[in-house]
């Protein structure tokens, strides 16, 4: 089936181009979890080219399954991934509550290739070659591509006062990268005594999942009520005020955990000692320290060193890779695309996002290999939704649309839940299931 008639079948089912899934969905469960029937790859379109993507989690892997099902048998796709499988930042917070194990949230490329016949490779790129159009892999092997994606995810800054990430590793984790950092942040939450505090610092937007961090002080204070009495949660905001959903959270901080929660906005970190637990910030030009029992600071975040290398990192703060958003083609080096985290956009860094960029990257690309122009108007939409309680949830949904006159995504409408829910806490599950279903099965 080719990519138009696979879309005409979708329109006519009443689903949108950019949430559209190549399955036909039955039997949801409580969790989420779903029936599956899977479009066969097409054979042979016409479209040919070898493309070598950097980086299997969401972005990635959602790209290579598009590249197959909409590209067709001609399409080479090789996915170029480190890791054994890849762990679902989103709903990690659940894990610092014990509602999820790390477990449950991996995720494996096998249907990838066994289904859709994605050649995966398990190494690490150490460098590109921009003009031979070939990377170079940590082994000494060389990949040749006639198109490169790169998809590889986040780095993470060090605080002042820090000396090596072995200290987010060993003792004040941010858990930002699901995985031993969340596992870690869990136990010593489960360690901390009665009447601690719980330090969470958030770096200034733009970062992976703007609610995330107040997300995670609900979910935790959440949990110190019933497990830690008499604890709080201190939060550190580096930016002036709360980004995203405003007025859930304020009434998530004030009435749902009022006397937990302590939010301080415009906070910006000076030291921040991991043998102590401390943190030392200024707030209205005053300068306050601050111990903690479980410190979790988030650190400001960039795109990987490799990017740098390429020079990519061409973004107004230099620390992400500017694109093309009809195409995802980076503006500084053609033939390379970045999608994901890694890239600089109007569009939020979170995982619904980075499925999205990847189908409209997905549809330019073979457009481009067959001599065509990328879709002039692409759309896409953002949801995410934040635990509140142990139970309850609230939501928030945009839609972004392709301006001409300044060449990027502009949000044309935002939509929020009003209030935190049990029925959104089921439909997260259901979202949950359905969107990682879509980029790795």
């Amino acid at each position: 089936m080719d990519r138009r008639k696979f879309l005409s079948l979708m329109a006519a089912s009443g689903v949108g181009f950019m949430t559209l899934s190549p399955r036909i969905w039955a039997d949801d469960d409580e969790d989420g979890g779903a029936t599956a029937t899977l479009f066969p790859v097409p054979g042979n379109t016409g479209i040919s080219g070898h493309i070598v993507i950097v980086g299997g989690g969401m972005a990635g892997a959602t790209l290579a399954k598009y590249l197959r099902l909409w590209g067709g048998t001609g399409v080479r796709v090789t996915l170029l991934e480190k890791a054994a499988g890849y762990t679902s930042n989103i709903m990690s917070n659940l894990v610092l509550s014990g509602q999820k194990g790390l477990a449950e949230l991996g995720y494996s490329h096998g249907t990838l290739v066994n289904h859709y016949g994605v050649t995966l490779m398990r190494g690490e790129v150490t460098a590109i070659d921009t003009a031979g159009k070939f990377l170079r892999l940590a082994d000494g092997s060389t990949l040749q591509y006639d198109r490169l994606v790169l998809a590889p995810g986040l780095d993470f800054d060090l605080l002042p006062g820090m000396v090596s990430q072995g200290e987010y590793d060993n003792a004040i984790p941010h858990a930002w990268k699901a995985g031993p950092q969340t596992q870690l942040l869990r136990d010593q939450l489960l360690a901390m005594p009665a009447g601690g505090s719980v330090v969470i610092t958030i770096p200034k937007a733009p970062y992976r999942c703007p609610p995330g961090p107040y997300e995670r002080a609900c979910v935790v204070a959440d949990w110190l009520k019933s497990n830690k009495p008499g604890s709080k949660v201190v939060v550190l905001d580096a930016n002036a005020d709360i980004v995203v959903e405003k007025d859930n959270f304020l009434h998530a901080f004030n009435q749902t955990h009022a006397g937990i929660i302590d939010y301080r906005p415009g906070c910006t970190l000076t030291h921040v000692d991991s043998v102590s637990r401390s943190v030392t910030y200024t707030q209205n030009g005053a300068s306050v320290q601050v111990g903690a029992s479980v410190l979790n600071p988030i650190p400001p975040q960039r795109a990987p060193q490799l990017l740098a290398d390429a020079g990519l990192l061409n973004s107004p703060d230099g620390r992400f890779a500017a694109v093309n958003v009809l195409s995802y083609e980076s503006t500084q080096v053609a033939g390379i695309h970045v999608i994901g985290d890694a890239s600089h956009t109007t569009q939020p860094k979170a995982g619904h996002i980075a499925n999205q960029q990847a189908k409209v990257c997905a549809d330019a690309m073979l457009r481009l290999l067959g001599g065509q122009q990328p879709d002039p108007a692409p759309v896409t939409n953002s949801a995410c939704y934040s635990p509140i309680t142990a139970a309850t949830a609230t939501w928030l949904s945009g839609v972004y649309q392709y301006d001409a006159a300044s060449a990027s995504m502009k949000l044309s409408k935002l939509s929020a839940s009003a209030s935190a829910t049990s029925k959104n806490y089921r439909d997260m599950h259901t979202w949950f299931g359905t969107l990682m279903s879509d980029s790795f099965s």
